[in-house]
């Protein structure tokens, strides 16, 4: 983004002509480098040393990085690890056109679709509607719940994992990747499902992610989306359903049905996963009530204890055997 698209994404959830868009899309130079491109017409991309695509700079800035982190994220506080890695860039930012050159394989390559691919895929099999699906996490059966509630009510499930920087503790994209494998191949009807990788960053921006990663899903051909409970949250920066919240005001907007749902909890009085909109449990009998999230899930494999079956399946757990299952660098 310029230096226009990036003030108006920051303070108004929207690019300079209107749209909708509430996370800023940037590049990030120190001054030697800022310096050095500040004059040349094109710039070419590398990654890991192999030029991957150009830029064609019109608008090198120095924005206030922490005012648009406390308005990006909704806290300044450095030990969100959003805000860390915003503020740890480079000083100057750099805007223009860029043009992709040469597809990366991160290790996916069957997974890593396309807007285009998508589409044409879903259209291939028969789909009109097509609900999308979040995750950063290897599958528990909160989230498994959540996907048989969207597959009831469209023609098919698009499950898109975001495999880019992630911080540390976070799942390994190779684990996601086969815990869905395990997931899909086992439990769910093959034609009924796609699996693909997002290669872009985490940013824990809970609400204003939520409705990024809505109108991403969109533009990979999804007519509706899933934000559950604290939705690209992390800690407690964000209330519970905030992200719903703000999707909300943009209703008949975002271009995508959005699916709000309850955060599912496994309650042993009912004996399944259920949400507190069909359990009363929660409230009244809480001794019942096993919560179940991805913190919790990564807690427990990380010390060694793989989760009850009635939390993440077995399958799935198998699965992970000789992979590594967790980031262990902050570095991207």
């Amino acid at each position: 983004m310029n230096e226009d698209q990036f003030h108006s994404c920051v303070e108004e959830m929207r690019m300079p002509t209107g749209e909708l868009f509430p996370i800023p899309i940037i590049l990030d130079l120190d001054d030697k480098d800022a310096d050095r491109l500040s004059q040349q017409p094109r710039v070419a991309l590398y990654y890991e040393g192999e030029e991957v695509g150009e830029l064609l700079p019109d608008s090198f800035y120095r924005p206030n990085k922490e005012a648009a982190a406390k308005k990006i994220f909704g806290t300044d506080d450095a030990a969100h690890p959003g805000v860390s890695f915003f503020l740890a860039k480079g000083d100057v930012f750099v805007g223009g056109q860029v043009r992709l050159t040469k597809r990366l394989d991160l290790g996916f390559a069957s997974y890593d679709l396309t807007p285009e691919q998508c589409r044409q895929e879903f259209a291939s099999r028969g789909w009109q509607t097509i609900v999308g699906f979040q995750t950063r996490n290897v599958p528990h059966r909160a989230h498994e719940h959540l996907q048989r509630i969207g597959l009831e009510v469209v023609d098919g499930l698009f499950i898109h994992p975001l495999i880019g920087y992630r911080k540390r503790g976070d799942y390994t994209a190779e684990a996601i990747v086969r815990g869905y494998e395990a997931l899909i191949d086992n439990f769910y009807p093959t034609n009924r499902v796609v699996l693909g990788v997002l290669p872009i960053w985490m940013r824990y921006a809970g609400p204003r992610e939520a409705v990024f990663h809505a109108i991403v899903r969109r533009n990979f051909g999804c007519t509706h989306f899933i934000i559950g409970r604290d939705h690209a949250g992390v800690g407690n920066y964000y209330g519970k359903y905030e992200a719903q919240d703000l999707a909300r005001r943009f209703d008949g907007e975002l271009g995508i049905e959005v699916l709000y749902l309850h955060g599912p909890f496994y309650c042993s009085r009912c004996e399944s996963i259920v949400t507190d909109k069909v359990c009363r449990h929660e409230r009244t009998a809480p001794q019942h009530v096993t919560q179940i999230s991805g913190t919790d899930m990564r807690a427990s494999l990380l010390n060694g204890r793989p989760p009850g079956p009635h939390l993440m399946r077995p399958e799935i757990v198998a699965a992970l055997e000789g992979v590594p299952i967790f980031i262990e660098s902050d570095e991207p």
